[in-house]
């Protein structure tokens, strides 16, 4: 896969995105996890609370949100497996930009479906072809835009405002859990802590 090149995402970027997507975005709480008196204080941040029930509506929002008036017009389209697709529909019906999702054919209906009620074009594909057009960033009947569903500065911007909620509402957090996909979400929320906190520890999660 062609990846851009990488570069640090600046705080100033992120504080930026904030601004912008603050009208799209629920700025969502911390809870405290209840495990009893012998466990850590940890606390969750309920990004099922956004419009789509999930955190990628923040990335996109920031990405549609920074599109020109000609990128505007031509449209924007993305590749998901559901909350990608979701977010860049969403934000796009908002901002009134036409949007189309080549997402992976075992995504699950209830995704399509919403989707598609977003006005966004659906292309599903088997994943071996959806990870192609990740490489090659282009498909057949795709027009507009493409906004990366994680290799993209401005997703990744989008997802650091989670790091600024997370510090005004627990300042005092020794430790954030960030889950990996495509690596935006731990991106964007790490260089938003390590910036005001570099002394906080980031740990990443996956599936194995």
């Amino acid at each position: 896969m062609i990846l851009e090149p990488v570069r640090p995402i600046q705080l100033s970027e992120i504080r930026e995105a904030r601004k912008r997507i603050a009208q799209t975005i629920v700025r969502t709480p911390l809870i405290r996890l209840e495990l009893g008196p012998d466990f850590p204080d940890v606390r969750l941040k309920l990004e099922n609370l956004q419009p789509i029930n999930a955190y990628k509506l923040r990335g996109a929002a920031n990405a549609v949100a920074l599109l020109s008036d000609s990128e505007r017009e031509r449209g924007v389209w993305t590749i998901s497996a559901g909350n990608a697709g979701q977010g860049v529909a969403y934000a796009a019906r908002q901002a009134g930009v036409p949007c189309a999702v080549v997402v992976i054919e075992t995504a699950p209906k209830s995704k399509l479906d919403r989707m598609r009620a977003l006005g966004a074009k659906l292309f599903p594909v088997p994943y071996d072809v959806a990870w192609k057009t990740l490489e090659e960033r282009s498909f057949p009947g795709a027009e507009g835009t493409f906004i990366h569903p994680f290799d993209d500065d401005n997703f990744i911007a989008g997802h650091g405002t989670m790091g600024l909620e997370i510090l005004e509402d627990a300042p005092d957090t020794a430790a954030v859990v960030a889950s990996i996909g495509g690596g935006g979400l731990i991106t964007g929320v790490g260089s938003a802590i390590k910036a005001l906190k570099p002394e906080i520890k980031i740990f990443g999660v996956e599936p194995d």
